[in-house]
């Protein structure tokens, strides 16, 4: 079945999907859900958005957890959001160090511009719901409609952001409120 290029929904991963943490998620036992947020997927699943993930994964890059790690990882969240009803489409992810000047690490545009070209579209006005600056900054980079939830670092980034960096920028509490807010805009 062809995707619909208008309904997509690019969701970052900690602090938005799971809870975060400063040592970072290394093992399928950290990854845990933030409340409602796999319903939040599943909502989005049952209203035809085609959902997909990009994440800055940087713990590879530092040693911390490998690639197989990760795809450990990422089984269990598909496992739970499949279990709520939900889907994700595709997990893309930079596992680089913030110096290592890759094209792919948020606030770079690379992971979107992987996403435009598995699919065949552009992402320009797709929601990324994120909870960073580097979120924000990748979302108004590339056109998308960038949202922050208040979960995981999103108080922080309100908190030491400016009201430029904010600018266009819609706010919300968690990932339930930012899909119910997608699912609603859709149907308008």
């Amino acid at each position: 079945m062809p995707i619909d290029c208008t309904k997509f929904v690019i969701l970052d991963r900690d602090g938005v999907i799971n809870h975060d943490s400063v040592d970072y998620i290394k093992t399928a036992e950290e990854w845990i859900p933030v409340d409602g947020s796999l319903q939040a997927i599943a909502e989005l699943s049952g209203a035809d958005f085609t959902v997909v993930v990009a994440t800055n994964q940087s713990g590879i890059g530092r040693g911390l957890l490998d690639e197989q790690d990760l795809v450990r990882i990422h089984q269990k969240m598909l496992s739970l959001v499949q279990e709520h009803g939900g889907f994700i489409k595709r997990i893309f992810h930079c596992p680089h160090l913030p110096g290592d000047g890759c094209e792919c690490r948020k606030p770079r545009v690379g992971l979107l511009k992987q996403i435009e070209a598995e699919f065949g579209c552009h992402v320009r006005n797709a929601p990324l719901v994120g909870d960073s600056l580097k979120d924000m900054q990748a979302a108004k980079a590339m056109g998308c409609l960038p949202i922050l939830v208040r979960t995981g670092k999103g108080n922080d980034t309100l908190r030491e952001s400016s009201s430029t960096d904010m600018q266009g920028v819609t706010v919300v509490n968690t990932l339930a409120e930012a899909a119910a807010m997608i699912i609603e805009r859709d149907r308008a």
